[in-house]
């Protein structure tokens, strides 16, 4: 029973449950993102680059057989190895839009932090004050 008391202490701990809650918002986030970057931000660099689509760009690593289509679904069905980078471009932007995303929440974090006026300082006690004129009446010749 000392081991499922000390998990159960374990994972009522505040920070457990604070990296629960963020990893199930991150989760939702990171598809937040996907949607933005697959349905709003590609589309225009594709676009702007004539129709591309960067989901479409890979390199064949063996033959296909006859009669197999020549897009990327059809050859991955068909067992043929492809090199899919356009894939990984997109991942790549994904991640990059999610860090400057979450550069920005952590920057504005740190503004709001530092705008907050400071506390004041504590009055200084009685005995310290005497304690400070007993050492400067000390130090006079």
């Amino acid at each position: 029973m000392g081991m499922m008391q000390e998990f159960k202490a374990f994972a009522i701990k505040g920070n457990v449950m604070d990296l629960a809650v963020g990893v199930i918002i991150g989760a939702a986030f990171g598809k937040i993102v996907d949607s933005v970057v697959g349905d709003l931000i590609m589309p225009l660099v594709g676009a702007i680059f004539g129709k591309f689509d960067f989901s479409s760009l890979f390199l064949a690593l063996g033959t296909p057989p006859a009669g197999t289509g020549t897009t990327l679904d059809a050859l991955k069905k068909a067992g043929v190895p492809v090199f899919a980078y356009g894939n990984f471009i997109t991942v790549a932007v994904n991640f990059a839009i999610l860090a400057f995303i979450i550069f920005m929440m952590v920057k504005q974090v740190n503004r709001l932090k530092k705008s907050e006026p400071a506390a004041p300082a504590p009055a200084t006690p009685e005995d310290v004050i005497l304690l400070r004129e007993i050492r400067d009446s000390l130090k006079k010749p």
